[in-house]
Formats: C-alpha cells, structure tokens, sequence
C-alpha cells in the first residue's frame, strides 16, 4: 500500500480495481494543484478512479481530486453499472428476483429489457435519475470465469467452485485469490437428486452404488434391488454448471464416467427422458425434479435422507450443492455493493426460498424431530461406542435444539468446505447481532469410526475447538457474559454414513451447533 502525499492532501493508491469502462485520456490534479496524475481511465465507481499512469494502474479518492481531460465521468449524473455473468439456472430465475428485490427494498423503480444471448439489463431509477444499470449474461459456470478473465463481468454465478487453473489465472490478471473470504460467496443452497420414474421399486441409492452407476461398474437395476434391466443414465451436459458438479461430487482418483450416459442441454429434457423411461436414472437439480421420484440417499450404516430443505442446510444430505457469487479484487459501485449485502439479508433469504432454491437462515431443530439419526445411533451401539456413551450425549443434548449450521471439511483437508466457511459467517453474524443472546451455543463434534474410539473422540474435540477458535477470530466483538459459548466432543456416536467410503468419513466427521 503506498501513499502519495502533498501539503493537505494523502492519497491512496489501492491495488483494487474498478468496474471496467473504455480507457480515456485524463488528468487528476489534488484540489491544492501540488499534485497531477495523467493516464487513461480504466473505470470510475462514483467514488474512486481508476487509472492506468505512468505508476501502473492506480485507484485514487475521488473527493481529493479534480478530473480534466475527455475520458472525466459525469459527477452529477454517475450511473452505477454491474454486470453478472454464468450459470443459466442462477441468472435466469434467482439474480432476477433478487434484483427486483433489492430495488423494492431501496425504494428504487425498476425497468427489464430482455435482449438476445440470454442477456438481461435492469435499470434502477431513483425518482426520474437512473441510478444504476445491472446486466445480468446467462449462459455457464465456464463462461462465467472467462468473462470475468476478459474484464467483461464484475460477478461470476457459479454452480461449482472455482478450478485450480482459473484460480491461478485471476490470480495472474490481478484480480486477487478467489477462493478466499470477500471473493467468494455462498449466494444460496441447492442440491443434486438422483431420480428415477414413479412406478421404479428402487426407492434408495448409497453414494457408492450411486458412483458405480455412473462410471458404468453398475449396468443392471438387480444389483440395486430392482428388476433384472439395463439402468439407462441420463445426466445434464458434463460442461455445464450441473455436469461439473456431478463430476466433482463422484469422480476422484482419476475415476471417469463411463457406459452409455446421455447428456441433456437442459433440466427439462433430463426429466422427460426419465419420464419415458421405467429403467432410466438421472441427476437433476433438486428444483427441477418434476413428477419423477427422488431416491433416498444413504447407506446401511446411516439414514436414506432426501434432499429437504432442513438436510441441505445442515449439509447432512451428500449431494447439497452451493450457488456460489465470484467477486474479484475489484471496487465496486456502491449501489452495487449495497445488492451484494442485500443477498446475505434476511430478507433476500425469503426470494431466495420463493426462486426454488434452499436459503441459508439458521432453523432450530429439536430432538423431537431428529428420531431418525437417535435411532440409528443407537443400533449402532456396539463395543466402540456403548449405551452409556450414548445415554451421556443425550444428557447434554435433550434439553438443545440443533442448529441447521453445521461445519465439515473438504476431504483430505482441515480447511472448512466452501458451505461451511458461509456458516461460519453466518453464525459469527448471528451472535454479534445478538439473536443468541442470553443462551448456551455448543460446538459438538463427531467423527467417522476409522480407529480406536478414545482416539477418535479426541479428534472430534479439536475439531470444535477449531471451529470456535475460527468463530472467535470473524467476530469483531464476542461479550462472553451475553453468550455462553461451548464445546464437546462425541466422537463415532452418531454416524450419518457407512465409514467404507471416502465420502462416508466426509458427511460424518463434522462439527453442529446446538442451542439452549
């Protein structure tokens, strides 16, 4: 960070950029005229210039200097514009609906234009001034990130993480490291369900199974108990948002898919196959399952869960995908930056839910309604795990109430997976605003049974630790006599999956949070 410093005046030279416009000549004198800086405009957010001087490209307050030259913007009359691109199922239904709310929340009038290539353009008019331009491009998850390498977006609409490679060429272009905290976020929840038409018998799937299905192991619906018939698998294109997550949800290890897989361009061209089909199987979104049927999901070691809405947030059902918003090391307008808070709102939360997709409010869940996952836990009692063992977490855990946030790490790794890191910041936002205030928060960890069970119990309580050490770390303030805040460890004793596999270990090592 370097300052440039004359009588009166600092200005701060940034290593953020702006919103792109055409580059310009100009000129940006400080108000006392000790101090010039000539070079072409890059961009201009109502607030900050951008401009590429014989320094490099630099960002200078706006309020500390004076514009001459062709390329100077408007002051009285600044149009704040945005441009999102990607995924077509988050920009043709989500982004427009949250925009729409976004201006009604503002007090801002809002006009569409639908132009052709998927582009929309929303113009916000506050009174008669038009305050802001918001372009939202829909196509895929790829496009996205080229657009956004080009400088022709602001905002990537993502149905997957971003890919080592992109990751190191927004690295190089400078727009920052996008996999961390402010570049990424989770805009909302959905969920990948395997489907099948309504008379099939099969009315469950394990990840395993699921996976060997796909890589063509599993050809004959007897080996899933069904009848003796070729599985026919229909799947959305591998290169679009949908395709690459089932990819990154089943093929490690340099596995592929393999048989007979046909591809869709769409949703509704996946369903109808499977509609006309007693012995096909398909993956689709969880808002696109149509009069198919969702298998259940899970083993003989754990509860089949379907993809609820409750299952997703909690991240208990395996196939829960985020809807992930790329933001680079960019400046943005400020009406731009005020939408991009809205999404986190409560408020968003509710169009979110209303657009088909899981939002991300925290819901209490009491241990009358986690029957299910008791049950299991308990005939799964055994030598490593004993009644008494299970009899103590139920002590703690009865006069609670579950948290959908819950914490689990991305495999291999102690990083917190992408969900889990908009959890943690969630719930950081949610004890500093004081809706816990007055309760007891518990950290409660478990493991997956690989190992000795003291061993494993240890581990689960330095994963909670880790997670409030983190929780610690995002709040600004934490008043310990408003919250008590807590951890525990349980270790094997309630396993959501079989241990046999590695996304097994994955859904039950994990830390939840419970409150009182």
């Amino acid at each position: 960070m370097r300052f440039f410093r004359s009588a009166g005046l600092a200005v701060l030279f940034l290593v953020l950029g702006l919103s792109p416009l055409r580059a310009q000549d100009v000129t940006l004198t400080s108000r006392d005229g000790t101090v010039a800086v000539a070079g072409d405009l890059l961009g201009f957010d109502g607030e900050f210039y951008r401009v590429d001087s014989e320094f490099g490209v630099l960002t200078l307050d706006g309020s500390g200097v004076l514009c001459d030259g062709p390329g100077c913007p408007d002051l009285q009359d600044f149009v704040a514009r945005l441009t999102i691109s990607g995924a077509a199922s988050i920009g043709t239904v989500l982004m427009p609906a949250l925009i729409e709310g976004f201006g009604l929340r503002q007090g801002l009038s809002l006009r569409r234009e639908d132009r052709s290539g998927g582009v929309v353009l929303y113009q916000l008019f506050e009174g008669d001034r038009l305050a802001g331009e918001f372009t939202i491009r829909s196509s895929n998850t790829d496009d996205g990130f080229r657009d956004l390498l080009s400088e022709g977006t602001d905002l990537v609409m993502a149905l997957r993480e971003i890919r080592p490679a992109e990751l190191v060429a927004a690295r190089e272009e400078g727009l920052g490291d996008l996999d961390r905290p402010g570049r990424l976020r989770v805009l909302a929840l959905d969920a990948l369900v395997p489907i099948v038409w309504p008379g099939n018998p099969v009315t469950r799937i394990s990840m395993p199974q699921l996976a060997d299905v796909l890589s063509g192991d599993i050809r004959n619906w007897q080996a899933l108990g069904g009848p003796d018939a070729p599985v026919a698998v229909h799947l959305r294109h591998l290169g679009s948002g949908p395709g690459q997550a089932v990819e990154d949800k089943f093929l490690t290890g340099g596995a592929v898919i393999g048989g007979d897989v046909v591809e869709h361009d769409s949703d509704s061209a996946l369903l109808q196959a499977v509609l006309d089909d007693p012995f096909a199987i398909g993956i689709t979104r969880s808002s696109a399952v149509g009069g198919a049927v969702g298998l259940g999901v899970g083993g003989p070691c754990g509860v089949a869960l379907q993809a609820s809405r409750r299952d997703a947030k909690t991240e208990d059902y395996p196939l829960t995908t985020p809807v992930f918003l790329y933001q680079p090391a960019r400046r943005l307008p400020k009406l731009a930056r005020d939408f991009l808070a809205y999404t986190g709102s409560p408020q968003a939360q509710h169009v979110i839910r209303r657009a088909g997709f899981t939002d991300q409010l925290p819901e209490e869940v009491p241990i009358a309604d986690q029957g299910d996952r008791f049950a299991n836990a308990i005939a799964r009692a055994g030598t490593e795990v004993s009644l008494t063992d299970l009899q103590e977490m139920l002590a703690i855990l009865r006069p609670m109430k579950r948290l959908s946030l819950s914490f689990r790490f991305a495999p291999g790794a102690v990083q917190l997976d992408a969900q889990s890191r908009s959890n943690l910041r969630l719930l950081a936002e949610a004890l500093q605003s004081g809706l816990y205030d007055g309760r007891e928060v518990l950290l409660a960890g478990f493991s997956d049974g690989e190992g000795d069970a003291g061993v494993n119990r240890e581990i689960a309580g330095r994963r909670a630790q880790a997670v409030e050490r983190a929780l610690l770390a995002a709040m600004q303030t934490f008043d310990s006599a408003r919250i008590t805040l807590g951890t525990a460890a349980f270790g094997e004793a309630m396993p959501m999956a079989c241990d046999d596999s590695d996304w097994g270990r994955t859904v039950n090592r994990r830390v939840e949070v419970w409150v009182r």
